[in-house]
């Protein structure tokens, strides 16, 4: 097996925006291994390569038995409907929080072999999309998350016996937020 640890929440790589892939080769097929069964081992519906220490532009899922990766993913959102439901993180383990997600999603992106690759998500799937894509632009779901529910979030960090006060960073969401609190 080729599980690697996971990053948790105040590490330095989970706020870094990640490079894109420019290579496609026999190292970024063992980072989508690694990613792959490293979300599996966990019980994550998916997992960026940041998460492991690793700033490129590549994620995998499994959602519905659906079981995939995108390398250099791009996002368009086909319309204006919202979804808001529980969220967590691996990086973050432990904890969830409702977070206003879109409910449809259109990602174009690349094949470890460097095939183009388009997914069209909605729901659980879109959720994920947009999480992981969030995580290869150093954002992290909380960051989306109200002032209130942002504090609560903190709060709950600093209790988590996982939580390393001497590595944290706290980033507000660069993303415009609406009256939901959206940050799309």
């Amino acid at each position: 097996m080729t599980v690697q640890p996971i990053r948790y929440f105040g590490d330095p790589v989970l706020r870094t925006p990640a490079d894109p892939v420019t290579t496609f080769d026999k190292e970024l097929r063992r980072l989508v291994r690694d990613l792959t069964e490293t979300m599996q081992e966990a019980g994550g519906a998916g997992l960026a390569a940041p998460q492991l220490g690793v700033g490129l532009r590549v994620f995998t899922f499994d959602i519905d038995d659906v079981v995939g990766h995108l390398v250099n993913p791009v996002l368009e959102f086909p319309d204006d409907e919202e979804q808001d439901g529980q969220e967590g993180c691996l990086s973050l383990p432990g904890l969830y929080y409702d977070t206003k997600r879109r409910q449809n999603v259109i990602a174009r992106g690349f094949h470890e072999s460097g095939d183009p690759v388009q997914i069209v998500g909605a729901g659980l799937m879109s959720r994920c999309i947009q999480h992981e894509t969030d995580h290869l632009d150093g954002v992290i779901f909380i960051d989306r998350l109200d002032n209130t529910g942002r504090k609560q979030a903190l709060k709950d960090i600093r209790r988590a016996e996982w939580y390393d006060p001497t590595n944290t960073r706290v980033k507000v969401s660069p993303h415009v937020t609406g009256p939901l609190g959206l940050g799309l």
